[in-house]
């Protein structure tokens, strides 16, 4: 409220110093013929001076003194009249004052009306960071969420796949330790629409995949709790994005996830920044990508970010591309995805890359059934990253997926 006062404080005092300058005209403003009256008076008196001093006659001196003082009287008048004449009517003025006074004061009054909030109290910057970073610590867990949450009823499945689903449940519980069979669970509980199931099977994944779990099994596992939840990110579903970041800096969907937690403890900043560094690295068609640039706009205005960066979505293969790949023999797709490889491989060897294309590689020769060139490409890229633990965590991953881990 006492942001509102001051607002219209400031719009009245500049509608009054408008007013002033408009009621008070051009009184300060002198007239020409003002500036001749001086001139012919001072050339009275030398006339009078030049009289004494013998310099004209007396009959020249009257002449002179005739001549001037009807110039005086002609611009006597013609002052008169410019006085009379300057400036609009009165009423015109006050009219014109009463019209910007409106438009100063109820413009300041209707932009707080839109934009602002008067029933708010004063938000400085530190106490809105304390209260989000308090807000973050003391969020419900996953849980205190699950028991907060209104029940949900699961999709009706058909007769066939449930019974198969119910066997795979069976089957996975005979063997706790087989990983594919978690693997399974988990896509399968997440496809019937059962979130706390799958988020739990893709808990006993990750603990069977031990410190080679990659970062899709902690970012499937972060997307499981807060589907179970309606979208909200708990502690625990943040530890499996931090999780999956920790693998792969540049995860989208853990990209995706994180940014959207940050707005829910009021730090939509950072969520922008964290949207925006995704967006720039979102494959063509990522759907993730395209949730970021449906609500990108939004989130910049709540973050104080008037000019958003358009990022276009990044090139792919056109449909054209996809409907000939499809036309394809599997001997001729065979072939490409091997040029392809073959590519990043060159690119690689040539002019180095991230951790993630490394690893990118190894993946893709584990699925060409090329297991020899994967692990000299492993054994090059374990000499390359040496001394980072990160990449190399990834590059053992990588290995595991290949099939080529030692």
């Amino acid at each position: 409220m006492s942001f509102l006062v001051v607002t219209l404080l400031s719009a009245l005092l500049i509608a009054a110093i408008l007013g002033f300058s408009l009621l008070r005209g051009r009184k300060t403003r002198e007239p020409a013929a003002a500036y001749d009256l001086r001139v012919y008076r001072e050339q009275l008196a030398g006339v009078d001076r030049d009289l004494a001093r013998g310099v004209i006659g007396e009959a020249d001196a009257d002449r002179v003194r005739t001549e001037i003082s009807r110039r005086i009287l002609a611009a006597d008048a013609q002052m008169q009249a410019s006085t009379k004449q300057a400036g609009p009517p009165r009423w015109a003025t006050v009219a014109a004052f009463a019209a910007i006074a409106l438009i100063v004061v109820g413009g300041a009054v209707g932009l707080y009306r839109q934009m602002g909030a008067a029933g708010l109290p004063d938000q400085p910057l530190t106490q809105r960071l304390e209260r989000a970073e308090a807000l973050r610590a003391e969020r419900p867990t996953q849980a205190e969420a699950e028991a907060a949450a209104p029940p949900t009823q699961l999709p009706e499945l058909d007769e066939s796949y449930a019974n198969l689903l119910n066997q795979l449940r069976d089957t996975v519980a005979a063997r706790p330790d087989d990983l594919q069979g978690h693997i399974l669970l988990a896509q399968h509980e997440a496809n019937a629409g059962n979130y706390p199931a799958a988020y739990q099977a893709q808990q006993r994944v990750i603990e069977l995949s031990g410190d080679a779990a990659p970062a899709d099994a902690y970012s499937h596992l972060a997307e499981m709790m807060i589907l179970s939840v309606g979208g909200y990110v708990s502690p625990e579903a943040e530890e499996a994005l931090r999780q999956a970041l920790r693998r792969d800096p540049r995860h989208g969907p853990a990209q995706y996830y994180l940014g959207q937690m940050m707005v829910q403890i009021g730090r939509p900043d950072v969520g922008y920044r964290i949207w925006v560094d995704a967006l720039r690295d979102a494959p063509a068609g990522a759907p993730w990508g395209d949730a970021i640039r449906a609500q990108l706009d939004e989130l910049a205005f709540r973050a104080g970010v008037f000019n958003a960066p358009n990022i276009p979505p990044a090139s792919g293969p056109s449909q054209d591309d996809v409907d000939a790949a499809a036309a394809m023999t599997p001997e001729e797709r065979q072939e490409m995805i091997k040029g392809m490889v073959n590519q990043l491989s060159d690119r690689l060897a040539s002019e180095g890359g991230s951790p993630e294309d490394w690893a990118r590689l190894i993946a893709a020769l584990g699925v060409l059934g090329e297991g020899q060139r994967a692990i000299d490409v492993k054994n090059e890229a374990m000499e390359v990253f040496a001394g980072n633990p990160d990449a190399l965590e990834m590059i053992d991953a990588a290995a595991l997926q290949a099939g080529i881990a030692q």
